[in-house]
């Protein structure tokens, strides 16, 4: 396997922690196979499940799920207990393994959101990705800073061969592979950010998947470039703008050096615009963080600091990335300046 950030000396409890490394990206492979050999056509799968507090559950969600609940409850180590937290199910309503342990018995906590991505790949249009955070379990106050192993798993439209996986014990760097869906074999595979010094000329965007808010970031997004670069003084455009819609996708783009700044400021502008919605980033949605620390990309709150949150099914997560830190130099100071402009 190859380790494609700085290689830095395991914590401890590391040969532990990477066989729950090795059970995460088996849990990916699961859901992968599970969408892949259950989907149908596009009518069946972008029929409405269900509404929930956190999203609208589509039928391909359901899909996931059922993968999930399964590979828990044979394969998750019994003397391990743990509880799931999870788009789907209720936060007052705990799902643990062994079925019928109590939370507070449990010793881990994992955070999982079973396709992200759920629009994008029901229409075959782009990949999804399944995503799984573990964290020692500490109760309520169990939250995205204490991940400490993380995967993401690619599942991919019906065109693709390959599906990546990437995953990580925090401090041990990257370990990513492509998958042949074929025939389930495996290469290892090298991601790298960009390390470009400059924003020109390459994709940078804030997430805007939605009609709600969309104008107040476009503004947000143009004063930025404005006073980075200059707009209208060049003779074609130089920042380019690809929407990912969903936060896997867009960890993925920067670990994989095609994007240099992502941001997603949904709850800052709802907030503003005083706008009632649940279509932001959740703790579910970022449950990967771990995996961009370990690709050396800058991953921050918009004002700085980690964007932490409960590991939780309805918390609101605004956070920004920078392929490097150069990159993170150049836009920061211009950025949180905008943002206490406009959404003061």
């Amino acid at each position: 396997l190859v380790r494609c950030s700085v290689v830095v000396t395991f914590p401890e409890m590391s040969d532990e922690l990477n066989i729950f490394r090795g059970l995460l990206c088996d849990l990916g492979d699961y859901v992968r196979n599970a969408v892949i050999s259950g989907r149908g056509d596009v009518d069946s799968m972008a029929s409405v499940a269900h509404e929930s507090a956190a999203d609208t559950i589509y039928a391909v969600d359901k899909l996931s799920e059922e993968a999930i609940s399964d590979w828990f409850g044979e394969r998750w180590p019994a003397t391990e207990p743990v509880e799931l937290v999870m788009e789907g199910i209720a936060d007052d309503q705990p799902l643990c393994f062994p079925r019928h342990t109590d939370p507070l018995d449990t010793k881990w906590k994992c955070i999982l959101d079973p396709i992200d991505g759920t629009r994008g790949l029901m229409y075959d249009k782009r990949s999804a990705w399944s995503l799984a955070g573990l964290a020692p379990q500490l109760g309520p106050t169990t939250g995205l800073s204490d991940i400490c192993v993380a995967c993401m798993t690619e599942l991919p439209t019906t065109k693709q061969w390959r599906a990546d996986q990437v995953s990580a014990v925090r401090g041990g760097g990257l370990i990513s592979e492509a998958v042949n869906v074929l025939d389930s074999s495996r290469t290892p595979l090298i991601l790298r950010a960009s390390q470009a010094e400059r924003f020109e000329h390459g994709f940078s965007s804030l997430a805007k998947y939605f009609p709600e808010g969309r104008t107040l970031t476009a503004q947000v997004e143009e004063l930025l470039w404005d006073r980075i670069i200059g707009l209208g003084k060049h003779g074609s455009p130089t920042i380019f703008d690809d929407q990912y819609i969903c936060t896997g996708g867009q960890f993925y783009e920067l670990m994989v050096g095609h994007d240099r700044m992502i941001g997603d400021i949904r709850p800052l502008v709802f907030r503003c615009l005083d706008l009632e919605s649940s279509l932001v980033c959740h703790p579910y949605d970022a449950a990967c963080w771990l995996l961009l620390e370990e690709a050396g990309v800058i991953y921050e709150a918009p004002f700085g600091g980690f964007p932490d949150a409960p590991l939780d099914t309805t918390s609101a997560v605004a956070w920004v990335a920078f392929a490097n830190p150069r990159l993170a130099e150049i836009a920061r100071p211009v950025f949180q300046d905008i943002l206490r402009q406009l959404l003061a």
